[in-house]
């Protein structure tokens, strides 16, 4: 294998060789020249290779690429040829894939849409079972309290459910019917005392009672287990007596129940003490501190009225010898009095003597000195009146805690599960209010008072220096 292809590559080699010799030949000899002539060989040798023309060559090998040409060229059309058509066939079986899976896509969603549906359809089936299920049930108990029993009845429980439900329809019209009469019947019901009696009752509907008996009449309330009783209202013996016998009173006095087997219970009013322990821990804080309020508030009114008492009578009385110039007698005078307004003045007239800015200066001391007595307990009545209704308004918030906390535990809107934390929320505020709003009075109208009676003392001492400052005038006459 390897010789043949040594062979091969040898010839062409060869070829190319003996051209570029004869070229190299042609070149050196020029045109028309006679060759020289070659030299005699001494000895003989062997025959030469037949020698092969430059011009048989190139046709030899332009042949030669001329069939490698066509045959490369008929291969490369067979090559296309094919490739076109096998192109042409995965076209064909790509769009058929492709119309395929669009049909299979288009088919799957309307089997999709088709199941949602039919999903839709079962839950509203299922729905409207459930509610027709819950109608049967609410309309059966709500019949059984009118003493129609239909889960004894086989015919009702085996029929389907349009023959059950108009069963209830009618049941339900004939009972509408018989709620929407008066009538009359014997009967048995309670006196106020707890004695039975026997005696007529006349029913209105399904929401009032009227008894009447020899022993007593008026309008029923529900007792309990169907059993109805006097009720303790106002006067209605009269009119139920009428409308047994048949007459048209002008005022029926009636008790509205909702429920006859529900015992109606009057309600006793709250006492105090019940309103207050309504209001939890915090109602007692806030009624304690309303206590301290009121006592705080009587003790300053106690100093106050002291303070105040007398400034006219002490003016009076120390107004003669002031301006006979009796002072020791003026200064006598003045502690007959107690209170605020004598002490300064008292002061006043002990320094009399000296000039009036210092005296003035002292007289403006003491008013300073009485005013710690005269504030006292102001700041802290209106403390009270500030905390209480933040009190108040804690506890609201405790309540509603409380409250959602039932709703969260035991998810019901009974309002007897909610009374507890209601009470919390709104009493405290109530109680905080009440505290408030009057401390808050009593406490500006004290301070009111306070500044009056420090207004006052002021006007009496400087009436004391003004009557010294007088009496000292040269020529002033003296009683």
């Amino acid at each position: 294998m390897q010789r043949r292809i040594a062979t091969r590559l040898a010839t062409p080699l060869a070829t190319l060789l003996a051209c570029a010799l004869a070229g190299a030949a042609l070149a050196q000899d020029p045109p028309g020249a006679v060759p020289a002539a070659a030299p005699v060989p001494q000895a003989t040798a062997a025959p030469a290779p037949p020698q092969v023309s430059l011009a048989d060559a190139y046709r030899r090998e332009f042949a030669f690429l001329e069939a490698q040409q066509r045959q490369l060229t008929q291969q490369l059309g067979d090559s296309k040829a094919r490739a076109a058509t096998d192109s042409a066939r995965l076209s064909g079986e790509i769009s058929a894939i492709e119309a395929r899976v669009l049909a299979a896509r288009a088919e799957a969603d309307a089997r999709t849409r088709e199941l949602s549906v039919v999903d839709e359809q079962q839950i509203a089936i299922e729905a409207s079972s459930e509610l027709l299920a819950a109608t049967f049930a609410q309309a059966e108990a709500s019949l059984s309290g009118y003493g129609v029993t239909l889960a004894a009845d086989p015919d009702y429980q085996s029929a389907d459910d349009a023959a059950r439900l108009g069963r209830l329809i009618e049941l339900a019209t004939a009972q509408l019917q018989t709620f929407a009469s008066v009538s009359r019947a014997p009967g048995e019901f309670f006196l106020a005392d707890g004695s039975a009696v026997d005696g007529h009752v006349i029913r209105i509907g399904n929401v009032a009672r009227v008894g009447v008996s020899d022993q007593g009449a008026g309008a029923l309330a529900p007792a309990g287990g169907g059993a109805f009783k006097l009720w303790a209202g106002p006067d209605s013996s009269a009119s139920a007596r009428a409308l047994a016998a048949g007459e048209a009173p002008t005022t029926l006095a009636l008790y509205l129940f909702e429920n006859p087997n529900l015992a109606a219970e009057r309600q006793a009013a709250k006492s105090f003490g019940q309103w207050l322990a309504s209001g939890g821990a915090i109602g007692y804080v806030i009624a304690l501190l309303g206590l301290v309020g009121v006592l705080l508030a009587i003790a300053r009114a106690v100093f106050l009225k002291g303070a105040g008492a007398s400034v006219n009578r002490i003016m009076e009385g120390v107004s003669g010898p002031i301006v006979e110039g009796r002072i020791a007698d003026a200064i006598e005078a003045c502690k007959r009095y107690k209170g605020s307004a004598a002490r300064v003045v008292t002061a006043a007239l002990r320094n009399l003597d000296r000039d009036r800015e210092h005296l003035e200066d002292i007289v403006s001391e003491a008013i300073l000195h009485e005013s710690g007595h005269l504030n006292r307990f102001g700041s802290m009545i209106l403390l009270i009146a500030a905390v209480a209704p933040l009190l108040g308004l804690l506890g609201t918030v405790t309540g509603m805690i409380q409250t959602f906390d039932v709703i969260t535990e035991f998810a019901t809107s009974d309002p007897k599960l909610l009374s507890g934390g209601i009470s919390v929320a709104l009493v405290t505020t109530q109680i905080g209010l009440i505290v408030a709003i009057p401390m808050l009075l009593v406490g500006n109208l004290m301070n009111g008072w306070a500044e009056r009676i420090k207004d006052d003392m002021e006007k009496a001492a400087l009436k004391v220096v003004n009557l010294s400052g007088e009496a000292r005038r040269p020529g002033a006459v003296r009683a």
